[in-house]
């Protein structure tokens, strides 16, 4: 009986030490691809970083010199802009759902919101292009920030939504229960409660947008002139990285891995600063 007892926790820990070496085994492959692509960007496109690469615009082929100040430009802007419009309207977006979710309209809403999330983005660049590009006449960076705005605006719901569901109901009842209106309660307690899941969503919401190129193409269209309107056609990271990426001359091969240095290293940033905000949130919970 003991012999039997012996063998069956001795099956058991070889059953566990396969399974922990399997889930090990699936964590490092699943690293390696990101630290490959890493090397090849810092391999290739540190050489490009200078100062003239960051603050001049683009030359002529085969010109030596130039930069992507443009393409900068551009993007924060877009971003920018697609971050005014999205930021309302997401995070009102998630309050209702998060504080009136028990509502059928709710239901289909955030069902709505769940689709919108996974439509592939060139749709949305299609759509913004019918509405916006062919009435205007023009490409331009309205176009381009309207597209990133309905990018993120799913995210920033989903992300509010499932932040503010985490605060506990205890405190809207006692909020309430000493007078406060439903509406203060959520602005004062719920929201500030929640907000480093809130802060977290905008975060992510904002480096999934900076790396958008797709409605880009059929929105900005991409310049190597500087940004002076939002009503012009304009430059953005991804796209110089697309046009540069895919063209024949080294020259702007060499200055295609040089943004998308810069590029990756925006959206580390962002990533990071998410950690930051999470970890401090924990942080204070467990104090």
């Amino acid at each position: 009986m003991e012999a039997k007892q012996h063998s069956n926790v001795s099956r058991r820990k070889i059953v566990n030490r396969i399974a922990i070496g399997a889930i090990f085994a699936a964590v490092v492959l699943a690293i390696i691809p990101l630290f490959l692509i890493l090397a090849e960007v810092i391999i290739k496109g540190a050489p490009e970083m200078n100062l003239d690469f960051l603050t001049k615009l683009p030359t002529p082929v085969n010109v030596s010199g130039g930069g992507v100040v443009n393409a900068i430009e551009g993007s924060f802007v877009m971003v920018g802009f697609a971050s005014l419009i999205s930021l309302p309207v997401g995070i009102g977006a998630g309050i209702f759902l998060s504080e009136w979710g028990e509502m059928r309209f709710a239901s289909f809403a955030s069902f709505v919101n769940d689709v919108l999330a996974e439509f592939p983005s060139i749709v949305i660049g299609i759509f913004v292009y019918v509405i916006i590009v062919l009435t205007t006449h023009t490409f331009s960076a309205l176009a381009g920030g309207l597209a990133l705005s309905i990018i993120m605006m799913p995210i920033i719901a989903r992300t509010t939504e499932e932040s503010l569901k985490l605060v506990p109901r205890s405190l809207r009842e006692a909020s309430m229960a000493l007078g406060v209106s439903r509406w203060r309660t959520i602005t004062r307690v719920v929201l500030s409660t929640g907000r480093g899941g809130l802060i977290t969503g905008v975060l992510l919401s904002i480096a999934r947008a900076a790396g958008e190129t797709a409605p880009l193409l059929l929105t900005a269209l991409g310049s190597t002139l500087a940004l002076t309107s939002l009503f012009q056609p304009t430059a953005a990271l991804p796209l110089l990285i697309y046009t540069y990426g895919i063209s024949p001359f080294r020259d702007w091969q060499d200055k295609a891995w040089g943004a998308s240095l810069v590029l990756v290293l925006v959206v580390l940033v962002l990533n990071l600063s998410v950690k930051a905000v999470t970890r401090a949130k924990f942080i204070t919970v467990v104090e």
